[in-house]
């Protein structure tokens, strides 16, 4: 629900959140889309017709027309060949259901093969096609894309008690935290339970302990989107000229 974005998440959903003029879940999906993955399951929750409304409109809004006013008629005027070629699948999940309970309900769309989950908040370079590789070549049920966050405040480095260097945004000193690119396998089915499952706590937790959970670690760029202050930084780095995601953008 974004409560810690409430003055933007009142009236939409979190993934609805604007950068640049688009959601951020539409950067997401460009990322995966970039790396030749083009069907999606969205897992509807808190203003889900939101996110159902703008992917209805989004063909008719796209592009230039001509709109008759007497009947309705919309006629476009280009061939809309910009228009992603992407499906998707938006699923009701419900209002209160946890993370685990949200895969868990999407299992008839998902369960033919290995398949790929992420959040609606956060952005990164990840090579998802390496981060696939990696995941294959191991065999496991499940593998986690591991990051360093960015620190929030900035470092001293000393020289005896004088300062030699401050340090924006060191990060080498933080901890590895699950950046929330992930693959599985259908087993993972059997560690979810129901619409009360937590993936991190219930299903990765055991997965770990089972020997069924591997990192694949990311030293690039990776930030959430869990308050303004991480939403001011993402729109600082999108009015950039060359913002980190953008590779795949």
């Amino acid at each position: 629900m974004g409560t810690r974005l409430a003055e933007y998440t009142e009236a939409r959903p979190k993934p609805m959140v604007e950068i640049g003029g688009r959601p951020i879940l539409w950067y997401l999906m460009r990322h995966y889309a970039h790396f030749g993955i083009n069907e999606f399951v969205l897992a509807l929750g808190y203003k889900g017709d939101v996110i159902k409304r703008y992917f209805l409109d989004y063909h008719g809004l796209s592009g230039s027309m001509t709109v008759s006013l007497k009947d309705g008629r919309m006629t476009p005027l280009d061939s809309r060949e910009s228009v992603e070629d992407w499906k998707v699948h938006l699923l009701d999940s419900g209002l209160e259901t946890m993370t685990g309970g949200r895969v868990l309900r999407s299992r008839a769309l998902i369960e033919g093969g290995t398949f790929m989950v992420t959040y609606g908040d956060g952005l990164c370079d990840v090579d998802l096609r390496s981060l696939l590789a990696f995941h294959k070549a191991h065999g496991r049920i499940a593998t986690v894309t591991a990051v360093r966050p960015p620190a929030r405040f900035g470092g001293l480095v000393f020289d005896g008690d004088r300062v030699a260097e401050f340090t924006e945004k060191p990060q080498i000193g933080e901890g590895w935290i699950n950046g929330g690119f992930m693959c599985f396998e259908p087993r993972l089915f059997s560690y979810l339970k129901d619409d009360a499952t937590v993936l991190e706590k219930d299903a990765l937790e055991a997965l770990a302990r089972d020997g069924q959970l591997m990192a694949y670690r990311h030293e690039g760029f990776w930030q959430c989107m869990d308050t303004v202050r991480d939403l001011k930084v993402l729109e600082g780095l999108h009015a950039s000229k060359n913002p980190p995601w953008s590779r795949w953008t």
